[in-house]
């Protein structure tokens, strides 16, 4: 059974081939623009999904298909690229039979406190923001359509080992195993759900090989406890030390500042509880253990 990764080289991807040959099959495929095997019987193939035939035929053959390409946090490169990846990579999940599972992030949820739960309307604040929810609806009409079995699963903000990338490893873990500042956004009293990449990957995997989750959208499992980056900071170091950057500050850093500029559209989320359900995953799949924030600060800290 060809279990095929598209996007491949990234954190979620590499944690998703590692949990899948453990525990699922041997028989993985893996897709990017460089791909490389990660265990003796992967196959890789070359493929840019931009390109339709060239991701027709990297999905032929395959009987689960998951989607966990990514770009770089560019405005412009999200608008003119993720949809055709998208759209490509659906179209070749059907023309193969394969079922497909999406890999989703929360950008066009409403930056507000209230809990989110699978049921949320999209409501995105700016341009990458919008790009998500047009993804997500895109695969929302794949699944209405019900010629492939097709499901979401959706990860709030990430955290943790390798080359996770997300503002909290950046501006806050990155920087305190440097021995520098934390660097946090807009507040650092309000809660917030992280998710541990390496429990992303393994949720994800259990629910592409779960027949009756297709058809679903799924938040992903966090840890019970929410914590403040007050806390996170506390946690990780005796010192204690951060700087709560104001949204103003990002803004007029923005002008000079392409990262500070990617930030922007997101600020008004960190301004408020970020408190997301996983409810739904946790009545359907108890068994599954998650990794507690403290956990991932010390194994963190040990990577350092």
């Amino acid at each position: 059974m060809t279990q095929t990764i598209l996007g491949a080289s990234g954190q979620i991807a590499v944690e998703l081939a590692h949990e899948l040959h453990r525990h699922h099959t041997t028989d993985l495929r893996l897709v990017s623009r460089s791909p490389r095997a990660l265990h003796p019987t992967d196959e890789v193939v070359a493929a840019d999904l931009l390109d339709a035939a060239q991701a027709r035929n990297a999905v032929a053959g395959s009987e689960i298909v998951y989607f966990t390409a990514g770009l770089p946090p560019k405005t412009e490169l999200w608008e003119q690229q993720f949809p055709t990846m998208l759209r490509n990579s659906l179209d070749a999940a059907r023309a193969a039979g394969a079922a497909f599972a999406y890999f989703d992030n929360t950008y066009m949820y409403p930056q507000d406190d209230r809990v989110q739960t699978e049921d949320t309307p999209f409501a995105p604040v700016g341009r990458k923001g919008r790009v998500r929810a047009e993804m997500a609806d895109m695969v929302l009409a794949e699944m209405e359509r019900g010629a492939i079995p097709v499901l979401i699963a959706r990860a709030p903000e990430f955290y943790g080992p390798g080359r996770t990338q997300s503002f909290t490893n950046t501006l806050v873990i990155d920087r305190l195993r440097a021995g520098k500042r934390a660097l946090v956004p807009v507040s650092a009293d309000r809660r917030r759900s992280l998710i541990w990449t390496p429990d992303a990957s393994r949720a994800l995997a259990v629910l592409g090989n779960s027949p009756d989750a297709y058809g679903q959208t799924w938040h992903l499992p966090v840890d019970d406890v929410r914590p403040t980056y007050r806390e996170i900071v506390e946690a990780f170091t005796a010192d204690g030390q951060l700087t709560v950057v104001p949204a103003w500050a990002f803004r007029a850093l923005g002008l000079v500042s392409p990262e500070a500029r990617e930030i922007r559209e997101l600020l008004p989320r960190y301004g408020h509880d970020n408190l997301f359900d996983d409810s739904q995953f946790r009545a359907r799949f108890p068994d599954f253990r998650v990794n507690s924030i403290r956990e991932g600060l010390d194994a963190l800290a040990r990577e350092a």
